[in-house]
């Protein structure tokens, strides 16, 4: 039996400040972000899905979460996938994609989740074509971060791992 932070892992220090609870987190990336590091690097950059999911994954783990990542181009499993997280998750990370532009089923189905909701995006939609500047989506997330590369993402989970804990500090 391991009795002191010495004798524990770097995972069982970081899930062990949450005492018993087990807190986990979901990465939803949309369509076509399988095709990072193919699609025009001046936007996205030359990472690929697999580097987000890696550098996503260790920031969660240091902040004492576990991941899991979900990637689809289609937006009915993406909706199917936000609802199966209402009983198994605690927070969500989201780059919608292009649907972020118009899919009011998934804007409806973050609102219904009811768990906090982070939008991420590569590329700053607020500076790109006139159509990409619209987010169905911004208005039911806690917060959206856009224009910072790989690194929205990881900004991402710090906010929803700091919102996460102050609700649970709440109780």
């Amino acid at each position: 039996m391991k009795t002191g932070f010495a004798e524990m892992t770097e995972t069982e220090i970081s899930f062990k400040a949450f005492g018993d609870l087990k807190l986990t987190l979901l990465l939803i990336n949309g369509p076509n972000l399988n095709m990072l590091g193919k699609r025009d690097p001046k936007q996205y950059g030359t990472f690929t899905l697999a580097d987000v999911e890696k550098t996503c994954s260790d920031k969660a783990l240091s902040r004492g979460y576990e991941l899991i990542t979900y990637q689809s181009n289609h937006e009915g499993d993406i909706i199917d996938r936000i609802h199966s997280a209402m009983i198994e998750c605690d927070g969500i990370v989201i780059n919608p994609g292009a649907l972020t532009h118009y899919s009011y089923a998934i804007r409806d189905a973050i609102e219904l989740c009811g768990l906090p909701v982070v939008e991420v995006h590569i590329s700053d939609i607020s500076s790109r074509e006139g159509f990409r500047r619209i987010s169905v989506v911004e208005d039911v997330c806690i917060s959206q971060v856009k224009g910072f590369g790989i690194d929205s993402y990881t900004k991402g989970i710090d906010i929803l791992c700091d919102t996460i804990e102050r609700q649970i500090d709440r109780r």
